[in-house]
């Protein structure tokens, strides 16, 4: 499935047909560019959105490989030439960025003298060792766990980058690549010329998309690669639709992360590197199994070693084997022993002498194994509302947030200026309508509030009496993720989560981004 354009052949090659090829002419393998320091090995990809070429070359001066984004255009085109400035500075400026998720931007150069006809400058970068995100899914779309974990570096790095106050580029998928090792990373940095930290975030948002399905939901993708579907509507059709093993998360986080109106359609959401990472943690490590990196024909470094010699017994194997083959005997021996005994019984019939005996039932035999109880889950909620005992409701508008998946979003209560108990409200909650009866057995809250106080309880309805609200569990927020512990006696349709102290700082205020209810639904 793999984008990628033909490896052009050597030095010699024509490369002249086509209406943009006064620019590309010169620009094959063993050309060499800045005064002959870099040599083209082969080229691995291309950017039609900015005409930027993407190569593996040699740096002559220190003897390694490096990775070139070559800008190229007619250099009398004043637009086009300052467009290539504007992406030379912006590279230049992301020069002191360091992470694991980005390669390091080893120099930025302007065209030189002896560089073939066309060339407007390059950004020179570490040269990383590995395939890119369209050869990963060549062989189809890999596990939602395996995209999670693979993804986290490149999350990573784009909120670093963003706090910095820097713009990757991480939306096509020839500039990003995995190594061996399994991580992803940015290898040809150089963001467009108007590029801003939500094309990063939509970069992201495209790369899970296309992990999970197989599909690259941006435009400027290179030519062949299949692209995200529509609905009839205009929708980006979710991932989850096109796999359903793509948990619920994950594939709203994707398509909210690619939430540009204009070009998808969709609502967005998810404005932030941070959002989209913690999905992925969530996530990450919920599939064992690990990526397959496809044979690279450019870096094939296998040394396959052959043998005529048959290969030598394992003894420890062949001790086992004999093991087994003795309990297998001892069984079957038993088995027809029991088998004998009761032909013998059946022919013969049962003996009259000696008095007669009274046997109760085989309790063994007659009684059924008791069912197991079944194991706790998360229980969808079909709907949520904010409840209080006093005054309005607050920010009642933004309750569905905290079941809506989307970490990006959520709910928060008014700024007091006294605390719960001790001013005009005694606490404020948030009802949850579950799908089913469940017996609850913990709620799990995301909340970047710490020291917010809860109570669990179990409610008789979506409007409920606080008095006749059973407290089945409580606990205090951390920053990020708690689990409160839940004992409840028998099902219940409705949880109220309960606030009775709020996080100070400045004014008194809590917000909760995400509530997941686990439990065991009702028979």
């Amino acid at each position: 499935m793999s984008g990628k354009p033909t490896e052009q052949a050597g030095p010699g090659h024509d490369d002249t047909e086509g209406g943009d090829a006064p620019h590309r002419q010169g620009l094959t393998p063993g050309a060499v560019l800045d005064h002959g320091r870099y040599r083209l090995l082969a080229q691995v990809g291309s950017d039609t959105r900015c005409d930027a070429q993407l190569w593996r070359a040699k740096d002559g001066v220190l003897g390694r490989d490096v990775a070139l984004t070559i800008l190229v255009g007619d250099r009398a085109d004043s637009e086009i030439a300052g467009n290539a400035r504007r992406t030379l500075e912006r590279a230049m400026h992301a020069s002191t960025f360091n992470h694991v998720g980005v390669a390091r931007v080893l120099d930025v150069v302007n065209q030189s003298p002896d560089d073939p006809e066309g060339v407007l400058g390059m950004i020179i970068a570490e040269w990383t060792h590995g395939n890119d995100l369209l050869d990963l899914v060549s062989e189809g779309p890999l596990s939602p766990g395996t995209a999670a974990r693979l993804l986290r570096p490149l999350a990573a790095a784009i909120e670093a980058a963003h706090h910095a106050g820097l713009v990757l580029g991480a939306d096509h998928p020839q500039r990003v690549r995995i190594t061996a090792d399994g991580e992803i990373r940015m290898a040809f940095p150089g963001p467009l010329p108007r590029a801003t930290s939500s094309d990063d975030v939509r970069g992201l948002g495209a790369a899970l998309y296309l992990l999970t399905t197989g599909r690259w939901a941006l435009s400027g993708g290179p030519e062949g690669t299949p692209t995200a579907p529509v609905g009839p509507d205009g929708v980006l059709v979710a991932p989850r639709t096109l796999r359903p093993s793509v948990p619920l998360e994950l594939s709203t986080v994707a398509v909210r992360a690619l939430g540009n109106p204009d070009s998808t359609g969709t609502t967005g959401g998810v404005r932030t590197g941070a959002a989209v990472l913690r999905v992925l943690e969530q996530h990450a490590d919920s599939d064992s199994s690990t990526a397959t990196m496809p044979a690279s024909s450019a870096e094939d470094g296998s040394d396959e070693v052959w043998s005529t010699k048959d290969p030598a017994p394992d003894r420890s194997k062949r001790k086992k084997l004999m093991i087994s083959f003795a309990v297998l005997a001892v069984a079957a021996l038993l088995v027809i022993s029991w088998m004998t005994v009761g032909l013998i019984s059946m022919f013969t019939g049962p003996t009259t002498s000696g008095p007669s005996v009274l046997v109760g039932p085989d309790k063994s035999v007659t009684e059924q194994p008791r069912p197991t109880p079944e194991q706790a889950r998360p229980v969808a909620a079909s709907g949520a509302d904010v409840f209080v005992a006093e005054q309005n409701r607050d920010n009642r508008e933004d309750a569905g947030h905290v079941i809506d998946g989307d970490p990006g979003t959520h709910w928060e209560t008014d700024g007091y200026n006294d605390q719960l108990g001790t001013g005009f409200k005694s606490g404020i909650g948030l009802v949850l309508t579950l799908e089913r009866p469940t017996e609850v057995t913990e709620v799990t809250i995301e909340s970047p509030s710490p020291g917010t106080h809860v109570e669990i309880r179990a409610a008789s309805g979506t409007n409920p009496s606080l008095q006749g609200s059973k407290v089945i569990g409580q606990g205090d927020l951390k920053a990020g993720t708690t689990d409160v512990p839940v004992r409840a006696s028998k099902p219940t349709s409705h949880v109220l989560v309960w606030v009775t102290k709020l996080t100070e700082n400045g004014r008194y205020s809590s917000q909760i981004d995400e509530i997941t209810v686990k439990g065991r639904p009702a028979a």
